[in-house]
Parts: C-alpha cells; sequence; structure tokens
C-alpha cells in the first residue's frame, strides 16, 4: 500500500502520473519488477559513477536498459536529476525546489537545501513545479534508484534551454556547488534516442549521439544531433549533465546497454532507441 504524505505545502508533493502505464502501479509488482532489472546489470561495470544517463520509455521496453545501466553504478545518496521536458511547461531551467515526489510503495524527499543553494548559484534555474507536473522523464526513473538506495534524495530540474552558452554558464555554477556539497552528489539523466526510425537506422544515429557522449563532448553532441537530426529527447539534459561532471573531475565514459524498442514488440521499422551510459 502506498503510504500517505502529509504536507504543510502540498503543492509541493509529486503524485505519480504514468504509473499503471509506463510502469505497474502496484507496490509490489513495481518492486519485484525493478528487482529484477536491476539484476542484469554486468558486476564488471560496476563501480562508483557521477552521472548515469537511463531511458524513460515503459519499462516493457527500456527497463532492462535502465536496470542494467543503474545497477552498475555506484551512486550518492544525493541526486541532480536532469530530465526532457516533454510537455512545454514552465522554464527553460526548471527545479522542484522541496517537498517530495511519490511513488508506488514510497516517497522520495527532495534535497531542498541543495536546490536552494543550485538556484542561488546559477540564476539561470529557477523553482517551478509546472514544468514537472505532467512530466514523466523523471518520474519513470524514481523507483530503480529509490530500490537502489531508500534514503535517495534527489534535486529534479526539467531541462529545456536550448542555448549552449546559458548551458554552460548553468553547468559551470551547478558543478562548483556539487564540489563542494557534503557527502558528495551524483548526477542522473534522463533521455531516449532516436525516434520512430528503422531499426538499423535508429543504431545508426544514435551512435554518432553515444560517439560524442562517450568522448565527454557536450557541444559536439549538441552539434552532432542538430546536425544530423537526431531525435534525442533529452539531448539538453544530457549536455549540461556532461559539462556539470567534466568540471567536477569526470576521466571516462562507458555504454553499460543499448536496445531498441523493436527487439520487444518485433516491430522494426518504427522503433525507439535506448542507451544507458556511465560516466566515471
Amino acid at each position: 500500500m502506498t503510504r500517505q504524505v502529509v504536507s504543510r505545502d502540498a503543492d509541493w508533493v509529486r503524485s505519480p502520473v504514468v504509473a499503471g502505464r509506463f510502469y505497474p502501479a502496484a507496490a509490489t509488482a513495481l518492486r519485484r519488477e525493478v528487482a529484477g532489472y536491476l539484476a542484469g546489470a554486468d558486476p564488471a561495470l560496476a563501480g562508483p559513477a557521477r552521472l548515469a544517463m537511463v531511458p524513460h520509455a515503459g519499462y516493457v521496453f527500456s527497463g532492462g536498459v535502465a536496470g542494467r545501466t543503474l545497477g552498475a553504478a555506484g551512486l550518492p545518496e544525493t541526486l541532480l536529476l536532469l530530465g526532457p521536458n516533454h510537455t512545454g511547461r514552465g522554464a527553460r531551467l526548471a527545479v522542484w525546489e522541496r517537498g517530495s515526489w511519490l511513488i508506488p510503495g514510497g516517497e522520495v524527499p527532495v534535497a531542498a537545501e541543495l536546490a536552494e543553494e543550485l538556484c542561488r548559484a546559477a540564476p539561470e534555474m529557477v523553482p517551478d513545479p509546472a514544468a514537472h507536473l505532467a512530466e514523466h522523464s523523471l518520474e519513470v526513473v524514481l523507483p530503480f534508484l529509490w530500490m537502489k538506495n531508500p534514503a535517495v534524495r534527489v534535486v529534479p530540474v526539467a531541462v529545456a534551454e536550448p542555448d549552449s552558452r546559458a548551458l554552460a554558464r548553468a553547468g559551470a555554477a551547478v558543478a562548483e556547488v556539487l564540489g563542494r556539497w557534503p557527502g558528495g552528489v551524483g548526477i542522473v539523466v534522463s533521455s531516449d534516442m532516436s525516434h520512430y526510425l528503422p531499426h538499423e537506422e535508429a543504431k545508426r544515429r544514435d551512435a554518432l549521439a553515444l560517439s560524442r557522449i562517450l568522448a565527454l563532448d557536450p557541444e559536439g553532441l549538441l552539434r552532432v544531433v542538430r546536425e544530423e537530426g537526431i531525435t534525442m529527447c533529452g539531448v539538453l539534459p544530457m549536455a549540461l549533465g556532461l559539462t556539470i561532471a567534466k568540471a567536477l573531475g569526470a576521466r571516462e565514459a562507458v555504454l553499460a546497454a543499448y536496445a531498441t524498442s523493436g527487439e520487444v514488440s518485433g516491430d522494426r521499422e518504427q522503433v525507439v532507441g535506448y542507451a544507458g551510459v556511465l560516466v566515471r
């Protein structure tokens, strides 16, 4: 049974919007499914990670990639979550500043002190729940993070800032805050890759974007996605995440998993690509 939460500020307690559609709404079924996906991680990839990028589709399609990636990611208790803004609502760098996010069977608190400090340090980042209320990209990742560590605390940010200079400024300011935060802060980026292409073409285009990610090249990622017309929905949050991770000393990135929806559905003419990346 989902625990009921009583809050003095109900506007900052977010209820799930895709439970029962993208993932199970029943707590027991959700825990069982997520545990199975996490168990698929390659032990050879296990270790500390500054950043993990995972997809956010329905679990039947992308849960395996998310589980293999996050199952291998050694992340701190406090996490900065960066996801795309599919709805177009709210600010370009919208921070869920306080309160908590509910998931079936649990509750993930927001690291309010960190959120406040990030908004203070980076003027581009503003408190704004509107960007998150109907947005699924971070919600879908939360059960994995909570299953790995029920004490996890998060700062969710919806990223829709297209200006690379603004992303670079925000990234530098965020890195300065994270670099001195007690206990450290990990980064989780939510992104799917190419959308609605034949399987082989999706793999080809995704490989171009992934080559820039694995090279820790946020500017190159933005450029190749734009020039090649790659429909990677989380390119902006990933560019921001890479900028922060590099400033914090990241030295390498590895591809933990890749798949397309066609491998599950059998329809290889209209697929979506899913990639899992670990940055260390």
